[in-house]
């Protein structure tokens, strides 16, 4: 039985690939700072008391882990640019020990409108943003320690949605958790394309991939498709349909509120971070997966209606009966 090491498991992405990886049959170790609480919701994981920021407790955690997935973020996500190379860092110097294979959930934050509509694995990398900035020293970072003794897997994909991450556009934007859909508020530009990635996919991926890993390179990189909606409607209309056939009532459709951001972004940093994504709304972008395809012969691929009813359904929009 392979080991594996999940920093962030009681997050969105490393909660879905932990579980993925628990029913593939690996033992599954996983870093938190309440034991406690994190196996009263989920007693299959081994759970370790530690911090990510704390190099000597990531390390001990590792021991004999074949892999380390990183899906960590900062407490609240505060202090982003301060702690997430730190972060990063620590699972560097455990990979190294272990020989160890990092895991890494990628976005497409890293590019700018440069190298758009079409991005490669090996497109150049020009962000645009702050974030974007940060995540292409973390992936800087993560290519040298390829070089060093560890492995590396980045898998990018379009923007989450599922059932068990709260933290995302689908989630923030468009809809609001734990309420009836009434409305949506749909950020982009009328007619323009916009990649999304169903999470329950994107770790199916992460894991086959890992079962491939020996046959990677050593700083191996992937894009997924995802789900993409050509024209901007097609997210909105599922989410329309789906409401209608559970409720009877269809919610309207409406334009997110940008200029209310613009207003309270010099205040709240999580606004002012959206506020910089603006771009990947107005411009259409596409991530290519041929890289992927080869690799797996096909990407694992949930229909977009089946996806936003769990999602829907996880978020607490939607009755429980037919």
């Amino acid at each position: 039985m392979s080991k594996v090491l999940v920093l962030g498991a009681t997050g969105g992405i490393g909660g879905e690939v932990a579980r993925q990886l628990h029913a593939a049959g690996w033992e599954v170790c996983a870093l938190t700072r309440d034991v406690g609480k994190a196996r009263r919701a989920n007693a299959d994981f081994s759970w370790i008391e530690g911090d990510a920021l704390n190099r000597d407790e990531v390390r001990a955690a590792a021991r004999g882990c074949a892999v380390i997935v990183h899906a960590v973020n900062p407490p609240g996500y505060r202090n982003w640019a301060e702690l997430v190379m730190p972060m990063i860092d620590n699972s560097i110097a455990a990979a190294i020990a272990e020989g160890a294979t990092i895991v890494l959930p990628g976005t497409v934050y890293n590019f700018g409108p440069d190298v758009f509509p079409v991005l490669y694995e090996d497109s150049p990398q020009h962000p645009q943003t702050r974030k974007g900035a940060i995540r292409v020293q973390l992936e800087q970072r993560l290519e040298q320690a390829s070089r060093r003794g560890a492995r590396v897997l980045i898998v990018r994909a379009g923007d989450f949605f599922g059932a068990r991450v709260a933290n995302n556009w689908f989630a923030q934007g468009l809809i609001k958790p734990g309420k009836p859909v009434h409305a949506i508020s749909y950020p982009g530009a009328p007619g323009v394309a916009h990649q999304w990635a169903y999470l329950p996919d994107v770790a199916r991926t992460m894991v086959e991939l890992l079962e491939r890993r020996s046959t990677l390179e050593a700083f191996a990189r992937f894009h997924m498709s995802g789900h993409m909606d050509t024209d901007g409607t097609q997210m909105t209309q599922a989410i329309q349909q789906e409401v209608l056939r559970r409720t009877g009532q269809q919610p309207r459709v409406g334009r997110f509120p940008w200029w209310l951001l613009k207003v309270a972004a010099p205040f709240v940093v999580t606004l002012r971070e959206m506020q910089e994504m603006r771009y990947l709304w107005q411009t259409p972008l596409r991530l290519d997966n041929t890289r992927l395809v080869a690799a797996l012969g096909r990407e694992p691929h949930t229909p977009l209606e089946q996806a936003v009813e769990a999602t829907l359904l996880g978020l607490g929009c939607l009755p429980d009966a037919v």
